[in-house]
């Protein structure tokens, strides 16, 4: 058997048992560059470990951490309370306040799970009381986190950018925010429109604000669970271990004393986007400085923050593409894209990379189906045949959006937050139901967007 073939089956063996089994993605992926490399290929470990990708641990350990400060010191709080204060007694902008939130929070780098745990019970707790669907909540929270996920200073958009950057390929991380953006934007009005939304513009609602900071400070039914955190999968879009981002985070208050630091944090995720985005600077090492400035501000805020990092997510990231690397001394790249650019149709090979991105990420990881995806794709793509930059934001997009199953994280927390009165069962027949819809026809859509009109 030849080594790419090989590899191939190494690759599906590993997406299969971080599917059915509790176990990180990112260790099944070592343990395949271990036994590719060294016991195939004959690679020495350091050959091995030389594809270890160390700017991207450091952008992510940077992220999370700073999101971790921000989130123990208030400022997500503070975030909220100013951000539900645009709707008034409008009950019909509560699905888009929550849309909005989630969106911004995922795009200062946290990961979409942690989003969607500290928005969904505040969403889901407003469903039921004003008789809003929870179908429609749910995933306006969800569709929100994904619109925000592909920001150049966010997790996904910084390893979807950091694996194109080693690659000839010309990109924009600015395009592949937009297309995630708008992409779920368009959803979200489809869903609203569809699930009700009309319906709730001559609704009214009193004291919004307060109920709102009231439902922030409630315990989630998936946190209570699990003592507080958000239970382990081995599947779905970034996977915790025993912490999670969302956790005990500290209530922001009028106090002078802690009012400085959340203005601190707000500063600073401002020069992160001004000094990464706009000088160009590397945004794991801007983010670690500006973490480390807002713990010696607030040295209490900081308190546990390590701990928060996602540290099965770098993990995750970390070990796909080392593992990627060793794919690509197998031959195993140039093996798949050979075989893709011989079909000779090179719009139909882009329609099934899609798709085979959305099927397997809603099962699986989808951090780690675009690590493992895309440099699978790049020869092809370097071919001039199609536009390189549609494919690779159609394939983000078929990924990403797909996370509304509720075998992934975020649609498992949007079912563990279900309100009261509403039956489980039949909420989960509903979300997998439209989960259904949504690996057939996003990819397709997607890809009718995107590759099919050849504007990028």
């Amino acid at each position: 058997m030849s080594a790419p073939v090989l590899s191939i089956i190494i690759l599906a063996a590993m997406f299969l048992l971080a599917t059915v089994l509790p176990l990180n993605m990112g260790a099944l992926a070592f343990v395949g560059a271990f036994l590719l490399g060294a016991v195939v290929l004959g690679m020495s470990t350091n050959e091995i470990l030389a594809n270890f990708p160390g700017g991207l641990f450091l952008t992510i350990v940077g992220v999370t951490y700073l999101f971790a400060i921000a989130q123990n010191n208030g400022t997500i709080d503070l975030l909220v309370r100013g951000a539900v204060k645009l709707v008034g007694s409008r009950v019909a902008l509560i699905p888009w306040v929550m849309f909005a939130i989630t969106a911004v929070i995922t795009a200062v780098g946290a990961l979409s799970p942690a989003a969607v745990a500290i928005i969904a019970p505040i969403a889901l707790s407003f469903a039921g009381k004003y008789k809003i669907s929870p179908l429609l909540m749910g995933m306006m929270v969800i569709h929100g986190a994904q619109a925000g996920g592909f920001s150049p200073i966010a997790v996904y958009g910084v390893t979807v950018n950091g694996i194109l950057a080693k690659t000839d390929l010309a990109f924009s991380p600015t395009a592949l925010f937009l297309s995630s953006f708008i992409f779920n934007l368009v959803i979200a009005l489809v869903l609203f429109v569809v699930l009700g939304g009309k319906n709730l513009l001559s609704s009214k609602v009193g004291h919004f604000v307060e109920q709102a900071a009231e439902a922030r400070m409630a315990v989630s039914v998936g946190a209570k669970a699990a003592g507080g955190d958000v239970p382990f999968k081995g599947f779905g879009s970034g996977m915790y271990g025993p912490r999670d981002p969302a956790g005990d985070g500290i209530a922001a208050t009028k106090e002078r004393s802690e009012r400085i630091p959340q203005l601190v944090t707000i500063a600073g995720l401002i020069v992160l986007a001004v000094v990464a985005l706009g000088f160009k600077m590397d945004v794991g090492f801007v983010s670690i400085t500006i973490a480390i400035v807002l713990a010696l501000v607030s040295p209490a805020a900081q308190k546990g923050a390590i701990n928060k990092i996602s540290w099965s997510t770098v993990l995750l990231i970390c070990g796909m593409l080392t593992f990627v690397g060793v794919l690509e001394e197998a031959g195993t790249i140039k093996f798949v894209s050979s075989g893709v650019a011989g079909m000779g149709m090179p719009l139909l090979a882009a329609l099934i990379i899609c798709f085979i991105g959305a099927v397997v990420s809603a099962f699986a990881s989808s951090t780690a189906i675009l690590a493992a995806l895309i440099p699978l794709a790049v020869p092809f793509l370097s071919t001039g045949e199609i536009g390189a930059v549609g494919v690779i934001c159609a394939l983000a997009v078929s990924a990403t959006i797909v996370d509304v199953s509720p075998f992934s994280t975020n649609g498992a927390l949007v079912l563990a937050n279900a309100p009261e009165g509403v039956d489980k069962d039949q909420f989960y027949k509903r979300i997998l139901g439209y989960s259904g819809i949504v690996i057939v026809a996003g990819p397709v859509l997607a890809w009718l967007a995107l590759v099919v009109p050849g504007w990028l």
